[in-house]
């Protein structure tokens, strides 16, 4: 069962403190700090996120535990795709797009390594969850 006692808020707040130290490695995988501005606000949003990697691009599935909507993240990097992400204590500004079907089938493999539940969250919703390619800038 996942450890959830570092978790939204406070685990971008210890991790941006601490580059990575803490929070990076959570529950046998790896999180980064999506920065990305609010569709609706304008506003910064921080949000942690599990990814995982295919050569440069930095990989994001919005799943949302299985949820019939898309996470307010992904809404976000559709109106707003230049972004930036904090992996350890580095500042990398991306860019975001959804894959299209072809690269999701080759890409979903990485991103259920690093969280088997992915397949699960897929089995339990109608809709399609985007896999989403951060590409540096």
């Amino acid at each position: 069962m996942p450890d959830f006692r570092l978790f939204g808020d406070e685990h971008v707040r210890q991790y941006e403190a601490s580059d990575g130290q803490t929070g990076h490695d959570w529950n046998d995988t790896q999180i980064l700090i999506l920065r990305a501005r609010g569709r609706k606000s304008g506003e910064l949003r921080k949000v942690p996120l599990i990814y995982g990697r295919s050569g440069d691009d930095y990989l994001l599935v919005a799943s949302k535990g299985g949820a019939p909507d898309h996470p307010g993240w992904y809404l976000n990097l559709q109106a707003h795709p230049e972004v930036e992400i904090q992996v350890w204590g580095e500042v990398l500004p991306v860019t975001a797009r959804t894959a299209s079907a072809e690269e999701k089938a080759e890409l979903w493999p990485i991103m259920t390594a690093e969280w088997a539940d992915y397949d699960s969250y897929q089995a339990k919703t109608e809709r399609d969850i985007p896999l989403v390619i951060l590409s540096p800038r």
